[in-house]
Parts: C-alpha cells; sequence; structure tokens
C-alpha cells in the first residue's frame, strides 16, 4: 500500500466523547447559555479536534500553494501566467494580501511551490516541492498524470509532517493564475452539476470570457471523462498541482488532528478532493468565507460546512483563512479565559426568568 493510501485510511472520525462535557462548561460561563453563538461553535470544535479541554492558539501557519495551469493557453484569465512568480515573491516580501491579514492573526505564511513554471532560489517561508512546470492543457488531454497528482498531494502531507510539532492551526491558500477554472471542473465532476452553474469570473473576466470559460471547462470534462468515483482521477484529469497540495494540507492535518480553516474557492476544490478520498475530513474542516464565486456555495454543501463569513472576498492566498483563524482563536478564549457563573459569583439563569445564587 502507498504512503498516500496508507493516510487515507489511518483518518478517523472526530471523537465527540467529551461534546457534552465541553457543552457544560460553555452552558456555565456568564452569559446566557448559546449567546456567543458561532464562537461557542467553534472552541467545542477546536477541542473535540484536537483532544484538548483547555487549548491555547499560539502556533498558526498558513500555507499558500502555488501552481501553473496549461488551460490558460485558453484565455480564461484576465492576468498573464507570469503574475504567479511575480506574486509567489510579493508573498515572500511580505506585501500581499495574505501577508497583511496573517500579521493581524498572528500567523506565519508559508509559501510551497507545488508547480509554477519557474525556478525559485532557496528562501525563507518558500518551500520548494515542484511536481512539474505547470499542469498540461485540460482540454487537450489530462492535466495531470495519476503519479503526479498523487506526489502533489503528498507535497501537502508532508507540509503538516514537516511543521506539526506545537502547531495549532492550519490555514489553507492558493495561488495560481488560471486556477479557478480547475476548480470549477472539479466541483462541476465532482456534485454532477453543469459547467455553467458552477463557473465564476475568477481574476474579473467579461461576459463572452466567462461564457467561453464554462464551455472550456465542459470541453476538457468531455475530452478527459473523469470518473466521478475516483477522486485521484478527477484531480489529475482537470485539476491543478497546487490543488493537490491543499487536498494533501487537509488530509494530513485531519491524520494529525490539527484544525484546518479552508479558505476559498481554490483552497474548497482541495477539501473537496480531500472528502472524497476520506469523509471523515469533514469534520477537522472550518470553512473561513463564503466567496463570490457561484461554485463555491456548492461546494460547501457539499462537504456539510456552513462559512463563517460572508464579506465578498474573491482574493484567494489564504486571505480569508487568516479572518477564520481569528475567529476560531477568539473562540477558544472565550471557552478559557471567561469567567464561570460560580466563578465570578454571579447569579445564573434557571428556567423561565428566574436567577439563582450560585
Amino acid at each position: 500500500m502507498s504512503k498516500l493510501q496508507d493516510i487515507i485510511k489511518s483518518i478517523q472520525p472526530v471523537d465527540a466523547s467529551r461534546a457534552l462535557a465541553i457543552q457544560e462548561r460553555l452552558d456555565n460561563l456568564t452569559k446566557p447559555q448559546g449567546s456567543l453563538g458561532r464562537l461557542e461553535e467553534l472552541a467545542k470544535k477546536y477541542c473535540l479536534i484536537t483532544g484538548k479541554d483547555r487549548p491555547q492558539i499560539r502556533n498558526k501557519i498558513i500555507f499558500t500553494f502555488a501552481g501553473d495551469h496549461g488551460v490558460t493557453e485558453e484565455g480564461v484569465s484576465a492576468f498573464p501566467k507570469e503574475v504567479t512568480p511575480q506574486m509567489v515573491y510579493n508573498f515572500l516580501r511580505g506585501g500581499a494580501g495574505v501577508n497583511v491579514l496573517a500579521r493581524h492573526a498572528g500567523a506565519r505564511v508559508i509559501v510551497v511551490d507545488a508547480g509554477v513554471d519557474h525556478d525559485f532560489e532557496p528562501a525563507e517561508g518558500l518551500e520548494i516541492r515542484k511536481v512539474g512546470r505547470g499542469t498540461r492543457n485540460m482540454t487537450k488531454g489530462p492535466a495531470m498524470t495519476r503519479a503526479e497528482a498523487e506526489q502533489a498531494v503528498l507535497v501537502g502531507i508532508e507540509m503538516v509532517e514537516k511543521y506539526r510539532d506545537g502547531l495549532d492551526i492550519i490555514g489553507t491558500g492558493d495561488m495560481g493564475i488560471g486556477n479557478t477554472t480547475p476548480s470549477s471542473a472539479i466541483v462541476s465532476v465532482i456534485t454532477g452539476t453543469d459547467p455553467e452553474q458552477v463557473t465564476g469570473r475568477g481574476t474579473g473576466i467579461d461576459d463572452k470570457s466567462l461564457r467561453s470559460k464554462a464551455e472550456i471547462i465542459r470541453k476538457a470534462i468531455s475530452v478527459n471523462k473523469p470518473d466521478r468515483s475516483d477522486a485521484l482521477d478527477v484531480l489529475a484529469k482537470v485539476g491543478g498541482f497546487e490543488i493537490a497540495g491543499i487536498a494533501g494540507l487537509v488530509l494530513g492535518a485531519a491524520r494529525y488532528r490539527i484544525p484546518v480553516v479552508v479558505d476559498g474557492f481554490i483552497s474548497t476544490a482541495g477539501a473537496l478532493i480531500a472528502a472524497e478520498l476520506n469523509p471523515a475530513v469533514k469534520g477537522y474542516i472550518i470553512a473561513a468565507h463564503q466567496s463570490v464565486e457561484i461554485g463555491h456555495r456548492k461546494m460547501l454543501a457539499h462537504l456539510e460546512q456552513v462559512p463563517l463569513l460572508d464579506l465578498n472576498l474573491r482574493l484567494g492566498e489564504g486571505t480569508g483563512a487568516a479572518l477564520g483563524i481569528s475567529l476560531v482563536e477568539a473562540g477558544v478564549k472565550i471557552l478559557t479565559e471567561m469567567a464561570t457563573f460560580a466563578d465570578a459569583g454571579v447569579s445564573e439563569q434557571h428556567g423561565e426568568g428566574e436567577k439563582v445564587g450560585r
């Protein structure tokens, strides 16, 4: 059995046996029960995933996977593919949106070159794990071989293995000009939805280009005939190296019981692949936000996730994940730092309108 298959099989569902005990503490905090809504939900989920009762979130990393796409030859993006390596350099200099929001959240950004058509020199904060120099044009044949797809998934798993000691939470991010096209293709195949219903404007293409993009995706699916029941086949035929890396990151997070905050459309395509490989992965995912991309809602529903935010974001990079990490940390602090009624000597609600001294 391959390493990838070993990892996939080793992932177990989140152990919910402590849910009542955690809920009891939340209910005894100095507030009406449930009044902090999803922050309470996040605290409980974090504790169940990690197995910790009084956790602290200190070590936070957003992994931004980068890769190029052969399908850009078809004019699916408003930007040339040269922007991919240019943005990687921007990440490394700390000047991109994800860097700003990661600093705000107290997280590090690690950029992973999974398949950029550019040779980078080694640099701090850069993991050069190139599987290929961009995928092939999926309208003419598979974007990757199955072996390449597996290798790229392993890159994501290896990131978790390398950095997992003391790692409290993971965020996902992406960079790859043209990558909303394979992401739309993935959600189209896995959910059985027509490409037109899940294809958005990406970097900001016009109406004519949008119609063309949906047709390009339809053509790629027709040419490659990806097997909906085989997630690696779907990934290899119509995916991308950075999407595969994100899938591996999600698998690795689930394997090592580290909560993973999934960013937007492209990151969720990776999570979709991971969950198709082992549905137990869904329990370890925290969906950061609802993207502007129209296919994102379909992805989130398939993953049984309710996003934390809806801010009309469509940048990617891990920007939404940084904001999501801040919310998870806020929820955990509510659980661990807020006084209980007994601690504070505050009367607690008892029945309808009654108060009972503690």
